[in-house]
């Protein structure tokens, strides 16, 4: 029977495109610290410069080549959802900047700890913010994510305050999101067109004052840094591609790939340091992980009957 024929057989094939595109945009955001390591000898502001910039000039592009240059225009005229943009653009280039300043100095485990935690403080803010209520197993779920951080603070006699500022970063970036009504490809150009005014200042300031890498560099760190564009907008091509084929439980599971290979980078690429502490603090996490999944698993099943 041809496939025009056979819809169950177009919507396997649609998952499984949405799988295999959903799955490379979660294993380059986990092997993305690897460009941001090569590139550790610049300072991590002018990084996150650069990354605004050339990811501003290429998402512009995409949103003109997709046709959703109206849509953008209307966005920005409505006053509240602007403002809304204006918010979440401040928090993903916090978000940004210490996942970039955490690579360079040597702390990508913290930072794949907070990517891990980062489901379960999205449901403890939408418990606080939204009033969302927690089933049983969220609860139980939050209790041992919590657990393995707070083992994390007394063994280690420090809090990983770069993970928890990283999760609760992309947190509120995430709760403050859904107030705006806006698809991933759009609110990203219009957070980064946001913030582009302001990153190409302060690139020209320090072009100007001898401060910058950029130009000075050897030409390799200079194709790196202008490539920052397509490290940020491909992935986010792939995510968007994976979101209109699949469930959300299903991009729930994937998104565990980033923080693993982030992780997995650390401690066997860089060398950083994994301790019968960590190994303690992160079962912990990875089992709360392990319940949450299977909870929103189940519920969403149910809905769906």
């Amino acid at each position: 029977m041809s496939s025009h024929l056979d819809p169950g057989g177009l919507d396997s094939r649609r998952a499984r495109a949405g799988v295999l595109y959903g799955a490379a945009a979660y294993a380059w955001w986990g092997l993305c610290p690897i460009y941001f390591k090569v590139v550790a000898s610049v300072p991590a502001l002018e990084v996150l410069a650069h990354r605004v910039v050339w990811s501003a000039l290429l998402l512009a592009i995409l949103i003109v080549l997709r046709g959703r240059l109206k849509t953008a225009v209307a966005v920005l005229r409505n006053r509240r959802t602007a403002l809304t943009l204006l918010g979440t653009a401040a928090l993903i280039a916090c978000n940004w900047l210490i996942f970039i300043y955490a690579v360079a100095h040597d702390e990508l485990l913290q930072a794949g700890l907070g990517y891990f935690i980062n489901p379960l403080v999205s449901v403890l803010l939408g418990f606080v913010f939204l009033g969302e209520r927690l089933r049983r197993w969220q609860k139980i779920s939050v209790v041992l994510a919590a657990f393995g951080v707070g083992y994390l603070i007394l063994a280690g006699g420090e809090v990983p305050f770069l993970g928890l500022t990283l999760a609760f970063l992309f947190g509120f970036y995430g709760l403050i999101r859904k107030k705006a009504p806006v698809d991933a490809l759009t609110g990203l150009t219009i957070e980064t067109l946001i913030l582009s005014p302001a990153a190409l200042v302060y690139l020209i300031y320090i072009s100007t004052t001898g401060l910058g890498v950029f130009g000075g560099a050897d030409s390799s760190i200079n194709m790196l840094l202008a490539s920052a564009g397509v490290i940020t907008a491909l992935p986010l091509l792939w995510f968007a591609n994976a979101a209109h084929r699949l469930r959300l439980s299903t991009l729930g599971f994937l998104q565990y790939i980033a923080p693993t290979g982030q992780v997995l980078l650390a401690c066997l690429a860089y060398g950083e340091p994994f301790t019968a502490d960590h190994l303690i603090a992160f079962s912990a996490i990875w089992t709360a992980l392990a319940i949450y999944s299977i909870d929103m698993v189940r519920s969403s099943g149910q809905r769906c009957q």
